[in-house]
């Protein structure tokens, strides 16, 4: 992307070796593996924030393998093993670019779920489980899955467009918007409530028990407002670089951002690293899962 400016820069593009590609990839792989099985196997994770969870690691999982899919086929093109533009290699690498967007969009709307179901626990804590049951949070994920298949297919087969790469960046640049309006809506009711709780009188125990309810919520807001500042952070940079190709594409200092692209894709490849560690601080239930896969030989004993 970034050879396409007709004009000439003084910014030579940054390089990033490939083995550091490989071990981001191999690092993020393994870790949102890890967060699959976890909330597989433990059955005290089988709630529908863990299960929006286990789908954002799973799509994060689709992106790592991605990209080091495609690192490995830039080494063999490199050696000789592979044609840069063979039919071949021109469909698999549609394939992995279908994969990219798919994760992408996966990540935005696991976010959207996961944000309206933080939403709910606070703010619906009593009507939780009747309104988040498990059948409609699978049917939800079975809805978000095929909605990102379809569409990152069609991103990938049109994306020549400059209108579909319009729509790509204005998708982003809503979704951020709709989600960051939703937390900070959310975090001003909770204040809102959690005062109103303070100035409740103490009866029993029932006002430590709305205390309780109340910080365990906010909690969970607080670790997935954490998630999404990580999100915004590795992404941007990257559809950045999109409008840059739209708005200057023969600009030589809009050629001086594009010639940090790899950054932008090691980013990419980081945040997908970045999520696990974020679920094993803040989870302690996370912790503990992690803690029994990795240190017993066989699972049922570790129960």
């Amino acid at each position: 992307m970034s050879a396409t400016a007709a004009n000439h820069s003084d910014c030579p593009e940054v390089k990033v070796p490939v083995p550091l590609f490989f071990t981001i990839g191999v690092v993020s792989l393994a870790e949102n593996l890890l967060v699959v099985v976890a909330v597989i196997r433990n059955r005290n994770l089988h709630s529908p924030m863990y299960c929006f969870i286990c789908s954002l690691a799973a799509f994060n999982t689709i992106a790592s393998l991605t990209k080091t899919w495609e690192n490995l086929m830039i080494v063999l093109a490199n050696g000789g093993h592979l044609e840069k533009k063979g039919p071949s290699e021109t469909n698999l690498d549609d394939v992995m670019d279908s994969l990219l967007c798919m994760s992408f969009v996966g990540s935005i709307f696991s976010f959207m779920a996961i944000a309206a179901d933080r939403y709910i626990t606070i703010f619906h804590a009593l009507r939780y489980h009747n309104i988040m049951t498990m059948r409609r949070t699978k049917t939800a994920l079975a809805v978000v899955w095929t909605t990102c298949g379809v569409s990152a297919v069609l991103m990938v087969r049109f994306f020549a467009s400059k209108l579909i790469m319009i729509l790509f960046v204005v998708f982003f640049v809503v979704s951020l918007a709709i989600i960051c309006f939703l937390y900070v809506y959310m975090f001003m009711l909770a204040r809102i409530h959690a005062r109103k709780i303070a100035a409740l009188p103490a009866v029993g125990g029932g006002k430590c028990r709305r205390r309780r309810r109340w910080g365990g919520g906010t909690r969970g807001a607080l670790t997935l407002t954490i998630l999404f500042g990580v999100f915004v952070v590795c992404w941007a940079p990257f559809f950045l670089h999109l409008v840059i190709i739209m708005v200057c594409p023969a600009n030589p200092y809009c050629e001086c951002y594009r010639s940090l692209f790899q950054l932008h894709v090691l980013l990419l490849m980081s945040h997908a690293s970045i999520d696990p560690a974020i679920y094993a601080f803040r989870s302690a239930e996370l912790r503990r899962t992690f803690r029994k896969m990795l240190l017993c030989s066989e699972w049922k004993r570790c129960r």
